[in-house]
């Protein structure tokens, strides 16, 4: 099960002013298990583990062998934000990091469009895609967001035009609103195979409906064992006590950002957690950034980055905590040989495990860190697989409600995020943004 260790906290928090946040922590879990706080049209996701039907389940393995059938080689995944971090997270920690190298595949590749408007990278993909065998499931509840959409669009045309329309329809799966929407309205005029996003789960929640489970299915991954995971963790995150790794969580944030600790670095030790540190971000970033309020959540994976970010770690301004996720068993086995020339002097090594010298460097690091100022909360599950992946999505799930609640904000809406899209469009000269679009092009 997950373990928060808050001593690396201990010179900076003192445990009375934990205990208030402890305090704070336990009434906003109730306002989130009540229903009674802000967004609460969004809360869905929190029984999801527990409340999902085993239905959805067999619907997303019947996917899967049916393309498998069809002898499927590629899965092109279209969404942005919360519609492909949750799966990309999964499937980069829970593959072979050198599959494509060596031909290893459990099931379908697993390519992702839709996250970016770069024209390279979308030629680059459709020069993959016209020598593949090719399927596509695309992710969106309103069907027009742009980016998912512009790769749809392409995408869709370029298996119409491989395949034919009757063959193509066989090959796209939609995700999307149970009832409205473009995508939705398209799925029924051709007659794709959909999954519903429910109206009550966000985006950034959504790693555990099939906008997740579908296409880590698909990597040939095993979903029932990543819900059995979450089951577990749901009801231990249901305590309303300080046990609650949720709460202690939640809590320490909280405390530290009042003590003026403004930036968090979520830290991984095993560059299989990379995209675990990308959905965090936006998990946290998209959550808690509003009213001029929040913890700026960035992530960095050690050793690596001790060699580029550690000296600002170390001396810089202190105004950052780490969080770092500590894996406690590696699944694989590499000793360190003995070399009789020892001229790199490190035949003290010879015969441990390279993973006891991650052990060791994670450990003097923290020591450092802390020493420098930099407050450190641990997070430890047991190994990278199905089962402890589950668990880690639905924790920081369930602390990110409670302490958005804790800081006075509606963890589950996102208003800054029009802006952007706002200006995209008065820049692209989209009928109806004509007024902005002119305002706009005076200030360049």
């Amino acid at each position: 099960m997950i373990n928060v260790d808050l001593k690396g906290c201990k010179s900076f928090i003192t445990d009375l002013q934990l205990n208030g946040y402890i305090s704070k922590a336990e009434q906003a879990l109730d306002i989130l298990n009540s229903g009674t706080g802000a967004g609460n049209d969004f809360l869905g996701w929190n029984k999801l583990p527990s409340e999902m039907p085993h239905t959805l389940i067999d619907e997303c393995l019947e996917t899967v062998d049916k393309w498998i059938a069809k002898e499927i080689e590629i899965v092109v995944v279209i969404g942005i934000g919360g519609s492909y971090l949750g799966a990309k997270a999964a499937i980069e920690s829970l593959n072979h990091q050198f599959q494509h190298l060596m031909g290893i595949s459990r099931g379908p590749q697993i390519v992702f469009a839709g996250q970016n408007l770069s024209e390279e990278y979308m030629a680059e993909l459709m020069d993959l895609l016209s020598f593949k065998n090719v399927a596509a499931v695309v992710i969106s509840k309103s069907g027009t967001t742009t980016e998912p959409a512009v790769a749809f669009r392409l995408i869709k045309s370029l298996i119409e035009e491989k395949y034919g329309e009757k063959e193509a329809c066989e090959r796209i799966v939609a995700i999307t609103d149970a009832h409205r929407g473009a995508l939705k309205s398209l799925s029924d005029e051709k007659g794709y195979k959909t999954f519903v996003i429910e109206d009550n789960v966000g985006g950034r929640f959504s790693v555990l409906t099939p906008v997740g489970l579908l296409p880590i299915a698909l990597a040939g991954f095993d979903i029932e064992a990543l819900l059995e995971g979450t089951k577990a963790m749901e009801q231990i995150c249901d305590d309303n006590s300080a046990n609650n790794p949720a709460i202690k969580y939640a809590a320490m944030r909280n405390a530290l950002y009042d003590a003026g600790k403004k930036i968090e670095l979520l830290v991984g030790f095993n560059p299989k957690l990379q995209y675990v540190g990308e959905w965090w971000k936006q998990l946290y970033g998209e959550s808690e950034g509003k009213q001029g309020k929040g913890i700026f959540p960035a992530a960095v994976n050690f050793t690596t980055d001790l060699h580029s970010m550690g000296q600002y770690i170390q001396d810089g301004e202190r105004t950052l905590f780490e969080t770092v996720i500590s894996i406690q068993n590696s699944r694989r086995d590499v000793l360190i040989n003995n070399d009789p020339l020892n001229l790199d002097g490190l035949n003290f090594l010879s015969g441990k495990h390279i993973e006891h010298c991650n052990k060791m460097a994670q450990l003097g690091t923290k020591l450092a860190h802390i020493s420098g100022g930099v407050p450190n909360i641990e997070i430890s599950i047991d190994q990278i697989d199905e089962y402890y992946l589950g668990q880690l999505f639905y924790f920081f799930e369930k602390a990110c409600g409670i302490s958005a609640y804790i800081l006075g904000v509606n963890p589950f809406d996102q208003p800054g995020v029009e802006a952007y899209k706002k200006n995209m469009f008065a820049l692209l000269d989209k009928p109806g943004y004509e007024t902005l679009s002119e305002a706009l092009k005076k200030q360049l």
